[in-house]
C-alpha cells in the first residue's frame, strides 16, 4: 500500500506552537534528534507493507530520508486538498491502486509494527474509510497527562487517530461535508453538529454509541466507513501543543 504524509501546517502568530516553529513547517520541528516528520518516515521505510510514500507540504530540500520511493509536492492550499490532492498522486503512479494510507506528519510516536498493524486490520475487509479510536484509557497509560481533546461516546471516552486508511473511491465523494469535519476536527460538538442535530444531542447526553456514530456519519456521507479501536495510543499522540512536543521530546529520547 502507498502512503500519503500530510505535512502542510505551518502554525500561524498566536497560536500554540509558533514560539517553537517562527514561522516554519510544524514537520521539521526537532524531536530528539532529528525533524518529527522523520520519526514518521522510519515507520513507513521499516513497514513490510508500504510500497511508496508520497509527502505533501514538503520538498527534497528538506534533507529527509526514506528507504522507500518518495515523491514531493508542495501544500495545496487545506488538509482535504491535500490527501485529495496525495490520492490522485498515488493513483497515477499506480492505477490499479484500491486503498491509500494517509499518515500525518505529527505522529513522531509510530513504529513500523504499527503500520503494520494498520494496514493489515484494514485489508480484511473492503471498506472506503477506517478511522482509527483511542481510548482515553489506552492514551493515558501511554502518555500520562497528553491532555487529548476526547469525544465522551457512551463506549468510552476515545479521540481520533491520525494514521487511517481510505479508499480512492470514497475521497471524491461529498468533498464539501469532508472540508467541515475536518475543519471542526478537534470540536467533536462542532462536527456532530455538522452531521445532524439528533447526532449532536445524543453526543451532549453522552448516550451516542460508536455504532451509532458511525451510521449516522456513513448515512450523511454515503459511505462504508469503519470504526477501529486501535490498542496503539502513538497513532493518535499528535503534537499540537507545547507540552505535546516537551513530552515526545523525552519519550522519544530514550
Amino acid at each position: 500500500m502507498d502512503a500519503v504524509v500530510i505535512a502542510g501546517g505551518i502554525p500561524a502568530l498566536g497560536e500554540p506552537l509558533y514560539p517553537y516553529t517562527q514561522g516554519q513547517p510544524k514537520a521539521l520541528l526537532d524531536v530528539a534528534g532529528k525533524p518529527m516528520v522523520q520519526w514518521v518516515l522510519d515507520a513507513l521505510s521499516g513497514s513490510s507493507q508500504v510500497e511508496r510514500v508520497v509527502m505533501i507540504g514538503l520538498g527534497q530540500e528538506s534533507g529527509l530520508t526514506c528507504a522507500r520511493p518518495i515523491t514531493y509536492f508542495p501544500n495545496q492550499g487545506g488538509m482535504l486538498q491535500n490527501i485529495v490532492f496525495g490520492v490522485k498522486e498515488v493513483m497515477a503512479q499506480t492505477s490499479s491502486t484500491t486503498h491509500v494510507l494517509l499518515v500525518s506528519s505529527d505522529i513522531p510516536g509510530i513504529k513500523p509494527e504499527i503500520v503494520d498493524w494498520v494496514i493489515h486490520n484494514a485489508m480484511r475487509t473492503d471498506g472506503d474509510l477506517y478511522y482509527h479510536l483511542i481510548t482515553q484509557a489506552v492514551m493515558e497509560k501511554r502518555y500520562p497527562g497528553s491532555k487529548r481533546t476526547y469525544t465522551h461516546l457512551k463506549d468510552a471516552p476515545v479521540c481520533g487517530g491520525d494514521m487511517n486508511v481510505v479508499a480512492v473511491r470514497a475521497v471524491q465523494a461529498n468533498q464539501a461535508m469532508w472540508e467541515q469535519l475536518i475543519e471542526a476536527r478537534k470540536n467533536p460538538l462542532k462536527q456532530a453538529a455538522i452531521i445532524g442535530f439528533d447526532t449532536l444531542l445524543l453526543l451532549a447526553l453522552r448516550v451516542l454509541t460508536v455504532e451509532q456514530a458511525v451510521a449516522k456519519v456513513t448515512r450523511r456521507m454515503g459511505i462504508d466507513g469503519r470504526a477501529v479501536f486501535c490498542p496503539y495510543a502513538e497513532v493518535g499522540m499528535d503534537v499540537d501543543k507545547p507540552h505535546q512536543l516537551e513530552l515526545m521530546r523525552a519519550d522519544l529520547s530514550k
